[in-house]
């Protein structure tokens, strides 16, 4: 869903696609990254983000940031996303729209035009980053249209390792568990 708002985004600034995938062993992830609209993939394929830990996750997130430099950048309002991606942008002292539901580019300038419920779901406020950038917004899920899988799409996938101290976490998990469904 990203990539689709995303893909359209990216064309509306004339810019490449960038996709930013953390964890271990998600080369054919990457791959599929670019079949759904990513021009390019980075890719921080370590053991040591094989679990999600918030603060090597917002560490290494944020240093593929200040490395790239993206005008804007998109993430899920998920569990996961809503974790780690405010440490990012506290780190990197910019806006963070959550919860958008609408994106659209501004003509006159190229700024991001952010649209979520505000006022407990009675109007809707658009909010505009007009200085710092990245531009930053988290999208709920099952608003965007996903684009089509194309297995013919070609893109760049970036290998990237991180400075060593970004990968160590202060958290240790000592078991993952994982809870039955329950039904109504």
């Amino acid at each position: 869903e990203l990539l689709g708002i995303g893909r359209k985004l990216a064309d509306k600034r004339g810019v490449k696609l960038t996709a930013i995938l953390l964890g271990f062993d998600t080369k054919e992830t990457a791959n599929q990254l670019i079949g759904h609209g990513a021009d390019v993939v980075i890719l921080v394929d370590q053991e040591e983000l094989r679990d999600f830990r918030e603060d090597c996750y917002a560490a290494v997130f944020t240093h593929a940031v200040r490395q790239y430099r993206p005008e804007i950048v998109l993430a899920g309002a998920t569990a996961i996303g809503r974790s780690f991606i405010p440490a990012v942008a506290t780190t990197l002292n910019t806006g963070l729209t959550a919860d958008c539901t609408q994106l659209a580019i501004r003509e006159e300038d190229g700024t991001l035009l952010q649209t979520r419920p505000a006022f407990g779901g009675n109007i809707m406020a658009t909010i505009v980053c007009e200085s710092s950038r990245p531009q930053m917004a988290t999208v709920r899920p099952k608003v965007m249209k996903a684009m089509e899988y194309d297995p013919l799409r070609k893109g760049e996938v970036i290998v990237v390792k991180p400075p060593a101290d970004l990968v160590k976490s202060r958290v240790k998990i000592l078991d993952s568990v994982v809870g039955q469904a329950s039904t109504v």
